[in-house]
């Protein structure tokens, strides 16, 4: 098994799935594993898996407009410091300042619109890159304590 660097984002792992709902949840199996293996808490790992559904239901649905002949890249790293995920699609992108605030009194009853609220809720940093094609999405997992060198000076 190859070492990820959270830092690094040519050590990511990749997978690549169709653009259908049912494939979407295919990365999640694989990076909730490593989550629970690098011991984040049952809250950061609820956070982790309600970013990346949001992150994946937005990708086939807006980002490839439900096309299944399109493809959604997920990379991710995942150490016992932070989760880091990076959900590509190959749509036309978006600009997320011009995408309307769910919670303005006018859009409070649709049963949309709320995934990039919810995303940057839960995870530590959300942002946008390839002109809202991708969102790469981290949570540093709040049990982490970095060993301490036992070397003195």
């Amino acid at each position: 098994m190859n070492v990820v660097d959270p830092h690094n984002e040519a050590t990511y792992r990749v997978i690549e799935i169709p653009s259908t709902l049912a494939d979407a949840k295919k990365p999640e199996v694989h990076i909730l594993a490593e989550v629970e293996r690098c011991g984040y808490d049952e809250d950061s790992s609820f956070a982790i898996k309600l970013a990346l559904e949001e992150a994946m239901t937005n990708a086939v649905r807006h980002g490839n407009s439900g096309d299944a002949t399109k493809h959604v890249t997920v990379r991710y790293a995942v150490t016992p410091e932070m989760c880091v995920i990076c959900v590509r699609d190959e749509g036309p992108g978006f600009v997320p300042g011009e995408i309307p605030d769910p919670t303005a009194p006018d859009r409070l009853s649709l049963p949309c619109g709320r995934g990039i609220m919810l995303m940057k809720a839960y995870m530590t940093d959300v942002e946008y890159r390839a002109n809202g094609r991708e969102v790469r999405m981290v949570k540093r997992n709040p049990q982490y304590r970095p060993k301490q060198s036992t070397r003195r000076k």
